[in-house]
């Protein structure tokens, strides 16, 4: 799309401007300063009253010491410095004005007596919460400077330890580029005292900053303990050898001390420990308990520790087995295993994702069932763990009647069931219980496995009996479908006060109540909403109601923010938006692109009152107070326009910026992309920068074009590639240039090694005519199950097609198939077998209809649970599949609902004729509700189960209305009209986004109107809960939409309006769309637009206000990032001078 000529001619300008720059480039760290005050803004958020001026004279009053020991100059002076700090921040009564915070970088180095320091810390550890809070915020940053300019060791070891523990807080909320740890630790008991307090914070770490600890880490031990560095710049004031790379450094000491920090070594660090004490590490069943907090380890670490490990022991044992933890995911089983081994192994295996790598699970059914073969069942039932889930509903049926109970109590509440599962295990326990016959405790010893409660046990739970028990509730709601949870709020308030009831539920439930509903309850201010966690729609109604009552207050909204409007944005009062922007800067995972960009706004034409110029004179404090997610959009001329003194500040913020909440194709991209660039390179290019450099670019490093990404130095080329393989969006315009500059870098893929795949294959995967290329080599399935499992994003076809090969052309598979005639349409056609279809999962789907057609009927038992769970399936699949169950099962019409539900998906492979025979309750109908269903097919199934369970649509209530879901699109026009339009208002918010025709779209609006009145009076709140049923409307219905309800609109709804009646809206309405809805507008729909219509949703996507009327041109380079740092300085104002002319 070519830029307009105006806006282009801008941002030329721009470019030569930013060119032009030398920013000051200042030691660029995180240093007190920055540090104690970021951390007291996030004490002020929290609403925590500052300190009064008598604890603080306590707290940094010496006189209680020796008289000898007493430095009254230097506490005065901590105060002070303390008092300027949180008057930056806050007001501090009696003070005399802010502080010219520039004065206060001089400050640490007045005061870094150790013994002091430590005084004051432990004089603080006795305040309130409160004050505790802003005095660790200043005391952290201080506590690490003294300990970074304290290079000797003579440091008394009770003062170390205390300021140690002081700094943890600066230390973990460092960017990764930025963790300021000393370049030396002297000792090696102060380098196990440092990596014990890294450890600490090793679960609240980003992967970058593990990174840098790893790093940083074995160059203290080869400090410490080798004399020598692996730094590859040696400073010519302290001499220090260079390691030599066959150095084993690696020792028991290091080994303990990196803990957790070992699963980012690299095959090569583990060959650097020797034998001996690796084996003692692992003998003595230190790896394990050092690995349970890691995340998963790369498949090349795994297998090198893992190889290393059986160097270890002669023998394999029930004893090595338990020592393995996180190493059981690579390790290959035996064929005969004894019962004690295979349980060691099992309890091994759940430190493994079984979700993301077929094989394990594969390894724990076989696990599972060996054991129940050869064991006690009782016994085992105690034993399995986690690995009871790899049970079949069938299996789990059989649980003799004495155990079950004693087997419920020691689930686990996050353990991940299939419904067909909890079903049978709620069936086991309930035995023939009816459904009033169940008391409240018994559903309460349910815990999780009440999923599988059929809703009419659930309407008859009483809040009297239940609300009480508030963990137990949550967690029996967690497992449950939306008409599950509706059926038991049915129960539920009929004997309590609508608020009693809203303020006591469970999040999971809470979000399933009606705006009908929460109308009743009297909530109208934050003090009633703390905590909560509401869904849109409801976020929506409270927001408008306290706008309503004038009781709209920013400061914690927390989920409610979601609801608000630009309106209420745009009409808040200058004193209100500082509480606004600080609202977001908590919580910004509530902050939708259109919301953010409104907030934005408001924010910079508040401050923009108070001076003229405010950005270009704008001040590091100034800066530094913008929430990260609203400066991103600040419009690119005020980015050109903010003073290179401010450098260190918006480096600072861009590394952890999160880019999600600015439109990907907002001109702020490009303008802080650039800025950033030129902060860093000095106005200069990029071949100047270093490592460190281009790390302090965070996100936008993924928005540099690989055209840039050439001018850079080769190590720091090649450094920036494999930390863009973490990059959650890379611009589909760069995909092909960057393969190949990773290809030019790294060579050819098809030689590359595990690790090298394992650390740019995400860029590898973002183009599937490379993915479909990657090798088949012995290493390449357990990498992508890996890479697949780390970056969600990348899972394509063409990735499952892959994985797909890989399993079925593998040699360990061959010998469990037989290969079938030649076909040229599959090329290495083999019968799929039941541990290939275990394996596959969800890329079954690319068995041809042939080798479907192929699969026996005891495979087919085996397997069908596995198979109907696939929603990939095209039509002549399911056909077949469908043939193979009435050949597995016998007749359709005498099939069970067991069987049913163990179908699941392929239940749509059979006729409509068929489908109408079908035994189904409503309840097992939502377990098949997402697997594609047509209308034509939504028909049939519904008059099956209106027939089965002796329904019709007008007996609907709320909880059969919402598990019908997707299926109502199936009822007929008299049968929507029949629908009670109280019970349509109640459920229609918990219906799922339903995909009907537009004829069962508009009959749906109709009975929409019926219930909530006039289209043009619906709130926000009923339009987010309508969802898709808002396709339904007609022209002038769309039309008389008030604007501020569209950014409510849900997405999937926006392609099912037909393009004549999208044309129907006003060039506002169309604005008010937001980036994401814009976004999802299809070619056909916008071909039906008018030009002016046309650049409103340009408006809508860019977030540019002033866009022209002209028609928008197609084939033009894109204003990007690449579009402006392509041009050479001199082209620049060549072209300047042309546009002049």
């Amino acid at each position: 799309m070519a830029p307009k000529g105006g806006t282009f001619f801008f941002l030329l300008i721009l470019a030569c401007a930013a060119l032009a720059m030398k920013p000051d480039r200042r030691e660029n760290k995180q240093d007190f300063k920055n540090m104690a005050r970021r951390l007291m803004k996030k004490c002020h958020n929290k609403g925590y009253q500052v300190p009064p001026m008598t604890l603080l004279k306590s707290v940094f009053d010496d006189s209680d010491l020796p008289m000898g020991e007493r430095n009254t100059d230097h506490s005065k002076n901590v105060l002070s410095t303390f008092i300027k700090v949180l008057q930056s921040v806050s007001p501090v009564k009696g003070s005399k004005g802010r502080v010219a915070f520039n004065d206060m970088d001089k400050m640490p180095n007045k005061m870094l007596n150790c013994s002091d320091l430590s005084n004051v810390i432990k004089r603080m550890r006795n305040s309130s919460e409160a004050s505790k809070c802003y005095l660790e915020a200043f005391l952290a940053p201080l506590s690490l400077a003294t300990l970074n300019k304290k290079s000797e060791d003579n440091t008394d070891s009770d003062d170390y330890d205390t300021l140690l523990s002081a700094a943890k807080l600066s230390v973990l909320n460092m960017p990764s580029s930025r963790m300021n740890l000393p370049a030396k630790v002297v000792g090696r008991d102060k380098t196990t005292k440092w990596m014990k307090m890294l450890q600490e914070g090793y679960p609240t770490m980003s992967e970058k900053q593990r990174r840098q600890v790893v790093k940083w880490a074995k160059e203290q031990i080869t400090l410490n303990y080798h004399n020598c560095t692996t730094s590859k710049s040696i400073s010519s004031k302290v001499p220090m050898k260079r390691c030599k790379p066959s150095l084993q450094w690696l020792n028991s000491e290091a080994l303990t001390a990196m803990g957790p920090f070992l699963s980012g070594l690299t095959p090569k660090d583990v060959d650097a420990s020797p034998k001996e004490k690796l084996c003692e590490f692992f003998r003595l069943n230190k790896f394990k308990a050092h690995f349970r907090l890691a995340p998963k380890m790369k498949p090349s670490l795994g297998k090198k520790l893992l190889q290393r490990f059986k160097e270890c022991f002669q023998e394999e044992s029930a004893e090595q087995v338990d020592k393995l933890g996180q190493l059981s995911c690579y390790y290959s089983a035996p064929q005969k295993m004894t019962p004690d081994l295979s349980r060691k192994l099992l309890a091994q295996l759940e430190e493994c994702d079984d979700d993301e790598n077929p094989k394990i699970k594969k390894l724990k059914k076989n696990l599972v069932n060996s054991l129940m073969s050869k064991s006690n069942i009782t016994q085992t039932l105690g034993e399995l763990g986690i690995s009871l889930n790899s049970l079949t509903a069938k299996q789990l049926s059989k649980i003799p009647d004495p155990d079950i109970k004693t087997l419920l109590k020691k689930l686990r509440p996050k353990m991940k069931w299939k419904r067909r599962q909890l079903r049978a295990l709620v069936k086991k326990y309930l035995g023939k219980k009816k459904c009033n016959g169940v008391s409240a405790k018994e559903l309460l010893e349910l815990r999780s496995v009440a999923g599988g409660l059929p809703r009419c046990v659930l309407k008859h739970v009483r809040s009297k009996d239940i609300l009480h028990d508030k963990e137990n509730l949550k967690n029996m709601c967690n497992g449950m479908k939306k008409g599950q949870l509706k059926a038991m709020l049915q129960g539920l308030r009929e004997d309590v006060d609508p608020t009693d009831l809203v303020q006591n539920l469970p999040d999971s439930l809470l979000r399933s109540v009606s705006l009908q509903f929460l109308a009743k309850a009297n909530i109208s201010s934050l003090d009633q909403l703390k905590g909560k966690v509401w869904s849109r729609s409801q976020a929506a109604f409270l927001a408008k109601r306290m706008y309503n009552q004038k009781k709209l207050k920013f400061r914690g909204l927390r989920s409610v923010l979601q609801g608000i409007t630009c309106k209420m944005i745009n009409e808040a009062a200058d004193t209100d938006v500082q509480d606004m922007a600080e609202s977001i800067e908590d919580t910004p995972q509530w902050l939708s692109k259109v919301l953010a960009r409104c907030a934005a706004r408001k924010l910079f034409r508040t401050l923009e009152k108070e001076r003229d110029d405010y950005f270009k004179n704008i001040t590091e404090e100034e800066m530094d107070d913008i929430p990260t997610i609203l400066l991103l959009h600040l419009p690119p001329q005020k980015v050109k326009d903010l003073p290179d003194y401010v450098c260190p500040i918006l480096l600072d913020k861009m590394e952890v910026a999160n880019l999600s909440s600015l439109p990907l194709r907002a001109p702020s991209r490009a303008a802080l992309t650039l800025r950033a660039v030129f902060c860093m390179a000095n106005g200069t290019d990029l071949s100047g920068l270093t490592t460190e450099d281009v790390s302090k670019l965070g996100p936008l490093l993924c928005e540099l074009p690989p055209s840039q990404l050439r001018l850079m130095a080769p190590d720091v080329l090649k450094s920036s590639l494999e930390a863009m393989a973490s990059c959650q969006q890379i611009p589909k315009r760069h995909s092909a240039d960057l393969i190949q500059l990773v290809k030019q870098n790294y060579g050819d893929f098809s030689d590359w090694s595990a690790e090298t795949m394992e650390a740019l294959g995400p860029l590898l995967l973002l183009d599937d005519t490379t993915t479909s290329a990657l090798p088949n080599k012995p290493w390449m399935k357990d990498v992508l199950y890996f890479l697949k499992s780390q970056h969600q994003s990348r899972s394509s076809k063409a990735l499952k097609k892959k994985i797909f090969d890989l399993i079925t052309n593998s040699a360990s598979n061959d010998r469990r198939k037989r290969e079938v005639s030649s076909d040229s349409s599959t090329p290495n056609a083999k019968v799929p077998d039941e541990e290939t279809i275990t394996e596959l999962k969800e890329s079954n789907f690319f068995w041809s209809v042939k080798q479907l057609e192929q699969i026996s009927n005891e495979t087919f038992s085996n397997t069908m649970e596995i198979l109907g769970d696939i929603n990939d399936f095209s039509t002549e699949q399911l056909k077949v599949l469908g043939i193979k169950a009435i050949e597995a099962l016998g007749p359709v019409s005498q099939m069970t609902e067991n069987n049913v539900m163990m179908l699941g998906c392929i239940t749509r492979g059979f006729s409509n004729k068929d489908v109408e025979t079908l035994p189904i309750s409503l309840d097992t109908l939502g377990e098949i509700a997402q697997c594609g269903w047509t209308e034509s097919e939504m028909a049939p199934m519904w008059r099956a189960v209106a027939k089965y369970n002796n329904l019709t649509a007008q007996q609907l209530g709320d909880s059969e209305m919402v598990t019908l879901n997707q299926f109502i699109c199936g009822l007929d026009s008299v049968e929507i009209k029949q629908l009670n339009k109280d019970v349509f208002m109640e459920a229609v918010g918990s219906l799922d986004d339903i995909q009907c025709s537009i004829t069962a779209l508009q009959q749906l609006k109709t009975r929409a109107v019926s219930a909530f009145g006039s289209p043009k009076h619906w709130t926000e709140a009923q339009v987010s809960d309508l969802g898709n049923i808002i396709a339904g409307l007609n022209g002038m219905e769309l039309a008389s939409l008030d604007p501020s309800v569209f950014p409510f609109l849900t997405h999937t709804c926006i392609p099912l309006i037909p393009p004549g009646i999208l044309a129907a809206l006003s060039i506002q309405q169309l604005e008010a769309f937001g980036p994401d809805n814009a976004d999802m507008i299809s070619s056909k729909q916008r071909a039906a637009l008018r030009a002016e219509q046309l650049s409103a949703l340009d408006s809508a996507m860019t977030g540019i206000q002033d866009q022209t009327t002209k028609p928008v041109q197609s084939g033009a380079p894109s204003l990007t990032a690449e579009g402006i740092l392509s041009f050479l300085k001199p082209l620049l104002f060549l072209l300047m001078g042309v546009l002049l002319l």
